[in-house]
């Protein structure tokens, strides 16, 4: 069973749909009795990145997830927001990230041609092998809403990378933990794709 976090603020019902459609079971869920339980976690973000931190510390969650993510080693999937709460840090705030991977998200410069916020379909490039991404067709492309991006520090983490006016990573993991800056619940077959690769795989 997958636990996606309710921590008030995100496209959860998106998200659960989604997972329905292809015959995978998830809840939505705030409880830890709940979190402690699933197989797997995703954690969605939409918004502002310091609301989203403060909202998901003030659940009382963090500890549990950490125990979960850290120490049980239970894979967890974040999306947009909630992908860039995985890193160190972002420039849109002042709030720490929870530090479970080691990136920062940096916002887009403005530039001809490539008006910020970027909306719309993205083709990515897999840049390694990871059970995430599966047997994803070459032509695969998600659907991406997002002001900034995330920075790895180290290439051998970014699973997927993209361009909009500047190459980014679409997708990042290490271990057990995966986060992907687009939205595969808006990104039909593709996203359909990537969330069963991620509810049966071994990341």
């Amino acid at each position: 069973m997958i636990a996606i976090i309710d921590f008030d603020i995100g496209n959860l019902t998106a998200i659960a749909n989604m997972l329905h459609r292809i015959g995978i079971r998830s809840v939505i869920t705030a409880d830890p009795d709940v979190v402690a339980m699933a197989d797997r976690l995703i954690l969605p973000g939409n918004g502002a990145f310091d609301a989203c931190m403060r909202n998901l510390r003030s659940t009382g969650l963090t500890p549990l997830l950490e125990k979960r993510v850290l120490q049980d080693r239970i894979p967890l999937l974040g999306i947009c927001v909630g992908a860039q709460m995985l890193g160190i840090r972002s420039e849109e705030g002042k709030e720490p990230g929870l530090g479970w991977l080691d990136f920062e998200v940096i916002r887009f410069t403005e530039c001809p041609g490539f008006p910020v916020p970027h909306m719309g379909w993205n083709e990515v490039t897999q840049m390694t092998t990871n059970p995430l991404i599966g047997l994803l067709p070459e032509d695969s492309r998600f659907y991406f809403v997002h002001s900034y991006f995330l920075s790895p520090s180290s290439p051998s983490d970014v699973i997927l990378r993209t361009t909009y006016g500047i190459e980014f990573a679409a997708a990042v993991g290490r271990g057990n933990i995966a986060g992907v800056q687009f939205h595969p619940e808006k990104s039909h077959r593709f996203g359909k794709a990537l969330l069963s690769n991620f509810a049966q795989g071994t990341i």
